[in-house]
């Protein structure tokens, strides 16, 4: 990775986590009125994450084959409590995958605060334009969201010759950036699903009380 984008990468890695402990994430663990605790999501995250990141270096592939996980890392924390879990889940690459520090920053950056601050963004617009309706929320914020935030980050990534992603054809990159990005978000999309069926308050960017009109009880 060029040496000239650490200050660029550390700049925009200190300016997520300054922004997401500001609102203090912390406090997300513990119940509050109707707002569950979100400890369980946090601690599968903590331990998925880093294997999930891992993964691509164990592989000995041409093209690392990287799913990053933020998507539904944001869905299920929140950006707040999700940008603190990423960057761990991008430093520990450098104790399961032998990454450097540059490499584990890079990670950090690209795999994990780029995705989760476009599904922020994106999220919020879904929101704006659809209202609390609970198919905008599945088909919105749960699928095509992530599927546009990992496709432009990785392709991103890819066109600024970052995460390992071998010199080739754009045309190429865009194909494999989308067939990455698809194959998370579906997964990502289904256990969304799930979870609004089964453990909804395993989601901190869902309510019963907002898309089903439920008052808790």
């Amino acid at each position: 990775m060029p040496s000239d984008w650490i200050p660029f990468e550390l700049l925009l890695l200190a300016a997520a986590l300054a922004c997401s402990l500001v609102v203090r994430p912390w406090r997300m663990l513990r119940a509050h009125g109707s707002v569950p605790a979100l400890a369980t999501p946090l601690l599968a995250s903590l331990a998925l994450l880093p294997w999930l990141w891992a993964w691509p270096g164990s592989a000995a592939m041409p093209w690392p084959l990287q799913w990053s996980g933020a998507a539904l890392a944001t869905l299920a924390l929140g950006w707040p409590l999700a940008v603190p879990v990423l960057c761990v889940a991008g430093l520990s690459t450098m104790l399961t995958a032998g990454a450097s520090w540059s490499e584990a920053l890079g990670a950090a950056v690209w795999l994990g605060v780029a995705p989760a601050t476009v599904m922020l963004v994106l999220g919020h617009a879904v929101r704006r334009l659809f209202g609390a309706h609970p198919m905008a929320y599945l088909l919105g914020r749960a699928f095509a969201v992530p599927l546009l935030a990992l496709f432009a980050c990785s392709l991103l990534m890819g066109l600024l010759g970052q995460g390992g992603v071998p010199d080739t054809d754009p045309r190429l990159l865009v194909v494999v950036s989308f067939l990455m990005a698809m194959g998370e978000t579906s997964w990502t999309f289904a256990i969304a699903s799930l979870l609004v069926a089964c453990r909804p308050q395993w989601l901190a960017t869902w309510s019963d009380a907002l898309y089903l009109r439920r008052q808790p009880t």
